[in-house]
């Protein structure tokens, strides 16, 4: 079983940043393929970023740019750098950990962003 626990979502204007941070627990981190995706009310979730344990990552055509995903293999941790944040940017942020080779995955709570003036 593995838990995850995101943080660092919150209120921004346009134009400006925010980070936000999946800890994982219970697992051995480099065997995940770790992602983020997001949802809309009423909309199905979507992939914004993923990143293997070898750090190739790959991105959604709407945040190329100006979102990066990072992960640190030693704090069992994934990063979520968002630059010049949109409106259309505001959704639920959920982390997902899959397991390589397998259809095993879990998924974090999720984290509010909300972009707006």
């Amino acid at each position: 079983q593995v838990q995850l626990v995101e943080s660092g979502g919150g209120l921004v204007q346009p134009g400006g940043s925010l980070r936000l941070s999946c800890a994982a627990s219970g697992t051995a981190f480099s065997l995940y393929i770790m992602g983020w995706y997001r949802q809309l009310p009423g909309k199905q979730r979507e992939l914004v970023a993923s990143m293997s344990s070898g750090e190739s990552a790959d991105y959604a055509d709407s945040v190329k740019g100006r979102f990066t995903i990072s992960r640190d293999n030693a704090k069992n941790t994934v990063y979520l750098q968002m630059n010049s944040l949109k409106p259309e940017d505001t959704a639920v942020y959920y982390c997902n950990a899959k397991l390589v080779g397998t259809p095993i995955y879990y998924w974090g709570q999720g984290t509010q962003v909300t972009v707006s003036s």
